[in-house]
């Protein structure tokens, strides 16, 4: 089944502007996620934010679904009812991408020993000063490559005795993804943008309405 995301990958004028404009939106959800120099675990959810923005943008607020509950840990998005991943790594390798996000080993075990692909997957690599990416990994990829690798080349758990951040995908299985016949890629130049960035004037501008 050909999936919607396709289209964006097919769209000229589209491909262009996410070149263009997601280096400086993902450099922005920094400059709003940083106290003292460093970047909060709220970039996270920012830069899925931006990516769920640009479907809406896309395929019209009315065909997206934002309010996914909590029990889906990897679904974050559906478009045209359909489930949707998004996922995103810095630096040039590909390592460390979560399947699950939990601190409890015990349901670590539980996911990896019943996880399966389930859904469309959208993967920005961000690289600064370099060439990263903005992919469409399709469920039958995934599928496919699970089928042939098999549990244990697919999905890297966390090493007992360490501070367990959650269940990942093998990052020579998020490499073949990234390399499939299937897969759609846009490689993005991420430089940086000389952004004046005031944290509280938004806030300081709705004080002062009314």
């Amino acid at each position: 089944m050909t999936s919607h995301l396709a289209e964006i990958f097919e769209d000229e004028a589209l491909t262009d502007k996410i070149k263009r404009r997601l280096p400086y939106f993902y450099q922005l959800a920094e400059l709003e996620s940083s106290r003292a120099g460093k970047i909060g675990m709220e970039v996270g959810s920012l830069r899925e934010k931006i990516i769920i923005a640009l479907l809406i943008y896309k395929f019209e607020e009315i065909n997206v679904e934002t309010d996914i509950p909590i029990t889906e840990p990897e679904v974050d998005v559906k478009l045209f009812g359909q489930p949707i991943s998004i996922k995103t790594i810095t630096g040039g390798g590909f390592s460390g991408v979560k399947l699950i996000w939990t601190v409890d080993a015990q349901k670590a075990r539980e996911f990896s020993e019943n996880y399966y692909p389930r859904c469309d997957m959208l993967f920005v690599q961000i690289v600064w000063n370099a060439i990263g990416r903005f992919c469409y990994i399709p469920l039958e990829a995934q599928e496919r490559l699970f089928e042939k690798v098999g549990r244990e080349g697919y999905i890297k758990l966390p090493v007992p005795g360490t501070n367990p951040r959650g269940v990942e995908i093998t990052k020579e299985a998020l490499l073949q993804l990234i390399q499939d016949r299937e897969t759609k890629v846009i490689e993005v130049d991420w430089q940086r943008s000389g952004i004046d960035y005031h944290p509280y004037k938004r806030w300081v501008d709705y004080w002062r309405e009314g």
